[in-house]
């Protein structure tokens, strides 16, 4: 029996996936609640109303491994607790577990619906994530545009109305009375959207490599990326293209022939051509805005190591637990004086606020997630084998899942995105796909 509410748990599952990284529409009502935390919240209470009206318990494995996690990291976190020393820590590790909580809940109901509704829900999933971000990065585009046609702030206009917030376009700088912008576009730092972008990318490269010559998506799919790849070069950071470039890598084992190929090449070299044409008009400006990010001797780029050397201090003192969730801005502002700084580092967080327990533990869910990219790749292997077509989706799939992974994780060496929703999304369709697309073998 289909529940009635089906088609309202669907829709908010969908508003919220497309809205995970839009990071500037949020507001402050005694917490930061954003747009995609609201409708979370009401997808959440959507889809328990839903199995609770059809008494139905049942859950994939992977659902109910991904509940495990949770409440595994649960218990980490609530022992972390009693590390917290200040007023302060104790409103960061709230605001921290509430995040936490709702997200990781979310990755849960997600992953049990997504088993359940199938393959055309899956690609439906899919799209509307990559399709976010790409909405995403075209108001960047928008951004961009107005600060460097009349050095206005989009964000004032379109958002502040909404959000009652401020917030504007990242000013890298000025050469010769001309600021540098890097568009930020909805989330919270140039930085977070080249590393975001760095799933997209990835993910949707492979796919378009093995769509037969003529397919409906070919064109789209070229035009997507060719854009996504431009923006991920205008926001100018390095670690995006850290991702980008580890990424590139792992897709570089099984698909080398393809990437030599003029279905990869001739976009390549279409995106180098309109770089060249765009910045020969200010050939000496954009010479001095790449040297600045080359160059690794420069104070920003100090600070995201100096921030490793804060491990061993805090494991010395509390070595299992660390310092608490959400709590590195807390001990940066005892240590240096600094207030609300992050740690620039997705691993310098993870030992720091959660010890080594708190680590290991993250290890296992990122082995969790790498064993179902393995199973994945063999279904598709399978699936081949068996001579089903959808392998040449399936395939290419999983190895941009792979990619991204890789991708990712090599970002969050200096940046800490992997504690962002937009990676529980991520997660949930690497954990999803071996449910969804294995049913092929278990019907033939």
């Amino acid at each position: 029996m289909t529940s009635r509410r089906q088609p309202v748990v669907e829709a908010l599952f969908f508003a919220t996936v497309f809205t995970v990284t839009f990071a500037k529409i949020h507001w402050n009502v005694g917490a930061d609640l954003s747009l995609s935390d609201v409708l979370t919240v009401l997808f959440l209470i959507a889809f328990a109303l839903g199995r609770i009206e059809r008494l139905d318990g049942r859950f994939a494995r992977s659902a109910a491994i991904t509940f495990a996690f949770f409440v595994a990291f649960l218990v980490v976190y609530l022992l972390g607790f009693f590390n917290l020393e200040t007023a302060t820590a104790l409103a960061q590790w709230a605001k921290g577990m509430f995040k936490f909580t709702l997200h990781f809940l979310f990755l849960f109901a997600a992953v049990a619906l997504v088993a359940r509704r199938g393959e055309r829900f899956y690609w439906w999933a899919l799209t509307v994530f990559c399709g976010g971000i790409a909405f995403n990065a075209l108001y960047g585009v928008l951004q961009l545009g107005v600060a460097q046609g009349t050095g206005g702030n989009l964000d004032a206009i379109l958002l502040a109305p909404l959000t009652g917030g401020a917030s504007q376009i990242n000013i890298y700088g000025a050469i010769e009375g001309a600021n540098v912008y890097r568009p930020n576009a909805l989330t919270g730092d140039p930085n977070h959207l080249g590393i975001e972008l760095v799933i997209p990318l990835l993910v949707l490269l492979p796919i378009y490599l093995r769509l037969e010559r003529g397919h409906r998506l070919r064109v789209p799919l070229m035009v997507t990326l060719m854009f996504l790849f431009l923006m991920e070069l205008a926001t100018l950071s390095r670690s995006g293209m850290l991702g980008l470039l580890c990424g590139l890598l792992v897709l570089a084992v099984p698909y080398r022939h393809m990437l030599l190929s003029a279905r990869f090449l001739l976009p390549l070299a279409g995106v180098g051509l309109a770089i060249l044409v765009f910045v020969s008009t200010r050939a000496d400006f954009f010479q001095t805005v790449l040297k600045s990010r080359v160059d690794t001797s420069g104070k920003g780029t100090s600070t995201h190591f100096v921030v490793y050397e804060f491990i061993p201090q805090v494991l010395s003192q509390h070595p299992l637990f660390g310092l608490g969730l959400n709590n590195f801005s807390v001990y940066y502002a005892f240590v240096t004086g600094r207030d609300n700084f992050g740690p620039h580092s997705f691993y310098v967080a993870l030992f720091v606020e959660t010890g080594m327990v708190g680590a290991l533990l993250f290890l296992g869910f990122l082995g969790y997630l790498f064993q179902r990219l393995a199973v994945g790749r063999a279904i598709g292997r399978a699936l081949a084998e068996a001579g089903d077509g959808l392998a040449a989706r399936v395939r290419p799939l999983e190895w941009g899942l792979t990619a991204a992974l890789v991708g990712t994780m090599a970002s969050n060496f200096f940046y800490l995105t992997m504690s962002f929703y937009y990676f529980f999304v991520f997660a949930m369709l690497v954990i999803a796909a071996p449910a969804v697309f294995g049913r092929r073998l278990w019907t033939q």
